[in-house]
């Protein structure tokens, strides 16, 4: 699999656990008392799942961003839209590498 492809991986998976961070949250917000133990904190579980899931999101954001630096992908600027027919071809960048 080519850079490119590892990149758009990478930003599925980055927004698919955003998602699952507000989907968590709601589920917290909706029924709080099966989220809590008889003293009021947090179960192992969930707490697991509230910063778990956050956190991993943060870091697929930086595996996004190592594998668009490899692949030669422009940087986003503010209020551009970025096409896949504007993307460099890998074949003609040296730098890009098909490697992982």
């Amino acid at each position: 699999m080519t850079a490119a492809t590892w990149w758009v991986i990478f930003r599925i998976s980055r927004w698919a656990l955003w998602l699952g961070t507000i989907a968590c949250y709601s589920f917290f917000m909706a029924d709080r008392d099966s989220h809590l133990d008889q003293f009021g904190h947090l179960l192992i579980t969930t707490e697991v799942w509230m910063f778990g899931l956050p956190l991993a999101a943060i870091f697929m954001g930086f595996f996004e961003m190592m594998m668009r630096e490899r692949a030669g992908l422009p940087r986003p600027t503010f209020s551009r839209v970025m096409h896949p027919q504007d993307w460099p071809s890998p074949k003609s960048d040296p730098t890009a590498s098909d490697k992982f």
